[in-house]
């Protein structure tokens, strides 16, 4: 018996729209990830991107478990002595790209490498509702319905 290895012609690309409103930010970028990647798939092949189109609306009304909101501190360095800076996720979430939570928890599940750039070009996330796509017919994925604990509920 041999072992199947896909085609990148034989890759049958869908698209899927997401609404991340009260999804839980950890559970919903692992199964983004894995439909990025195409882990799904029976065809999967590690070589060749086997991965969907993945579109995440409602962006900023994603949730968080526990005290994450307020506790969870994202750190950088401007270079400057004494030049630490911090901002919660909060500040992130209630800023101007709310969207980029969601892009970086992704992003840091994803491998780097050049086909791990050739995969984040598939996630297209916004803040909003709108979403500029409609013309790939992308499907609804409920990622609510897959376990309770993918949904936070207070």
């Amino acid at each position: 018996m041999k072992t199947y290895s896909a085609k990148p012609s034989e890759v049958e690309k869908k698209w899927f729209v997401i609404d991340a409103e009260g999804l839980v930010l950890g559970r919903m970028a692992s199964i983004i990830s894995m439909r990025l990647r195409g882990k799904h798939k029976p065809m999967y092949t590690a070589n060749i991107d086997c991965g969907d189109n993945i579109i995440v609306i409602n962006a900023e009304k994603i949730a968080l478990t526990g005290r994450k909101l307020t506790d969870k501190k994202f750190y950088w360095h401007t270079g400057h002595p004494g030049g630490i800076k911090e901002r919660t996720m909060e500040k992130i979430l209630g800023g101007k790209h709310p969207e980029r939570v969601v892009e970086k928890a992704v992003e840091r599940m994803i491998t780097r490498s050049p086909m791990g750039r050739q995969q984040m070009r598939k996630l297209h996330v916004y803040a909003g509702t709108e979403h500029p796509h409609q013309a790939q017919n992308p499907e609804v994925l409920d990622i609510a319905s897959m376990n309770p604990k993918n949904k936070r509920s207070a």
